[in-house]
């Protein structure tokens, strides 16, 4: 077993393979047994890693969060106005369509977290905390140049990305009648209308 340690590839490259897979094939195939086989590993050795899939999950949930998370960062600092950044941050929230890889991952590591241990649920409280810190920060900077209203920052941050859980659930599922640019359309009424400051008349 120490010999195949140390061939085995790097974990960054065993989730970048669990997360191919999701996308060409579906979660449901992701398999210890399939995931082996697209390494060059056995999936005891594989467990020896992660100890569970709801493990191997987890961390490739966490390591695609962080691939967003450079992106993000990137739309955040660039030079444009709060409201343009705030349309980037919601087309990178919002899934690009039915089976979204990274949305089928999501759900189904929220499914799984209703029996998870408090450090799992601790590692995806992070996920989400990261995510809303820089909703908050940039509604904050909209308000004080005055682009935005005179919000609450916080509440609504957790509002809007309460309202883009939901909407976003239905574009990944694939439901009827709620498609990606039907979701961007309402999310920017709903900033349009809540948000935006209004011209002094």
């Amino acid at each position: 077993m120490a010999g195949a340690r140390k061939n085995a590839p790097p974990r960054e490259d065993v989730l970048a393979a669990a997360m191919g897979m999701i996308a060409e094939r579906g979660l449901e195939q992701l398999t210890m047994a399939a995931l082996g086989r697209e390494v060059g590993m056995s999936s005891g050795h594989l467990l020896y890693y992660f100890h569970s899939k709801d493990e191997l999950l987890l961390q490739t949930l966490e390591w695609s969060e962080g691939r967003l998370g450079a992106e993000r960062g990137r739309l955040l600092t660039r030079t444009a106005s709060a409201r343009g950044r705030l349309d980037a941050y919601v087309d990178l929230y919002v899934p690009d369509g039915h089976r979204d890889p990274h949305w089928t991952l999501w759900l189904e590591v929220w499914n799984r977290s209703q029996n998870a241990d408090d450090e799992a649920r601790g590692r995806q409280a992070a996920i989400e905390g990261v995510w809303h810190r820089d909703l908050v920060a940039l509604i904050a900077e909209g308000v004080s140049r005055g682009e935005f209203r005179a919000v609450d920052p916080d509440r609504f941050a957790a509002r809007l990305r309460a309202l883009l859980d939901g909407f976003s659930i239905h574009v990944a599922i694939g439901l009827r009648g709620t498609d990606r640019a039907q979701v961007l359309a309402h999310v920017r009424e709903f900033i349009a209308d809540s948000l935006l400051a209004r011209p002094a008349s």
